[in-house]
Formats: structure tokens, C-alpha cells, sequence
């Protein structure tokens, strides 16, 4: 049965997804990121690594076929499926202190650390063995001169993305809570596991 599940605006999720399983995250409503993290099953020490992904799999623009590597060298995800193309493996999720530093004026949310902080912590995970996420959907163009800018996604209602599991995984999972990266809005992500 693969029952299609809706994360609210401004919130996270985790659960279990086994090997060989498939994960389908999609953007109902468009122009929304999503945080995703992998953490072993039965080793939460070994968690995906933005750093050996990019290495191994020498690209910044993460799409179908490439796999989101461990700390430890082995594949956790592979994309099968993705429909935008564009999505970030280099920033980290946003916080309580991403709020005070990049929206003053607007009040303090915990954001999507906190949000799966929460999440996983029922599995055994505790926030400082939060890494960077897989940020789905999420627009971050890189200049000639290096300089990063956080742009809406280009995500339309109904894109998506899926992995297929490597490995048993405790996946963390969020609708984002920054203002920049979802254009100023925030909405749902849903996502399935087909088995």
C-alpha cells in the first residue's frame, strides 16, 4: 500500500524506510522546499554526507541517477525520478538563529533543525548529529565569483522527486520554514513510500 502522507507549513516528520523501498516527496501546491536527512537504521552514526556526495558524485546539481552518499562512503539514496532539477546539498537547515540572523524583523521559528530535531528524536537522534540536509526543491544559483543567493524554487504544484532506499533508513522530513527559500510562503509537502 503506499499511503500518500501531507507534512504541514512549518513542520517535520520522520520514519523508518527500509531497503529497496521508494521515497516520493512532492510539492502540492508549488514553489516549496522540503529538508530531507538519511540516518542508518541500526547505526545512527552513519548519516548523509553533503561532502562525500558532492565529492563522489563530482556535481552540485543533484538529479536523476545520482546517489546522496553516508559519512562512511556508502550509498544511503539513489534519485530515480525528479522532475525540477534544481535542489541544494550545501546549505544548512534553517534554525532558530537562521531567523535572528536573516529575518530581524520577523519573528523567531524554530525552523526545520528544529523541526526534525523533534522528529527524530524519538529514533535516538539528538540535534547535534543533525548534518546538512538534502534541501528538495530548493533554489540556490552559485555566481561566477562564488557568492550564493537563495532564489524561490522552481518547483510547480505537483513536481517531485524519489529515491530508492540502499539501505534501512530513519528519514527526516520537512515542509521548510525560511521565509527566502520558499518565496515568502509556506506551504505543505506530501510524500509516499511505495513498497
Amino acid at each position: 500500500m503506499n499511503e500518500s502522507h501531507r507534512i504541514l507549513p512549518r513542520s517535520g516528520t520522520a520514519f523508518p524506510l527500509r531497503e529497496g523501498e521508494r521515497l516520493v516527496v512532492s510539492d502540492p501546491e508549488g514553489c516549496q522546499v522540503a529538508d530531507l536527512l538519511a540516518f542508518g537504521r541500526f547505526d545512527l552514526r552513519e548519516v548523509i554526507s553533503n561532502g562525500r556526495t558532492l565529492d563522489y558524485e563530482e556535481t552540485i546539481r543533484l538529479t536523476t541517477g545520482n546517489r546522496l552518499w553516508s559519512n562512511r562512503s556508502r550509498v544511503l539514496l539513489t534519485i530515480e525520478e525528479d522532475t525540477v532539477g534544481a535542489h541544494d546539498f550545501l546549505l544548512t537547515p534553517c534554525s532558530e538563529d537562521t531567523f535572528r540572523h536573516f529575518y530581524p524583523d520577523k519573528p523567531v521559528h524554530r525552523g526545520c533543525f528544529g523541526n526534525l530535531a523533534e522528529a527524530l528524536s524519538p529514533w535516538g537522534v539528538t540535534p547535534d548529529m543533525i548534518p546538512v540536509a538534502f534541501n528538495c526543491f530548493m533554489n540556490v544559483p552559485i555566481a561566477a565569483d562564488g557568492t550564493i543567493r537563495v532564489e524561490p524554487p522552481l518547483s510547480k504544484p505537483g513536481d517531485r522527486i524519489a529515491f530508492r532506499a540502499e539501505e534501512d533508513l530513519i528519514v527526516g522530513l520537512t515542509a521548510c520554514s525560511a521565509y527566502a527559500s520558499n518565496g515568502g510562503t509556506f506551504k505543505p509537502i506530501d510524500y509516499r513510500i511505495e513498497r
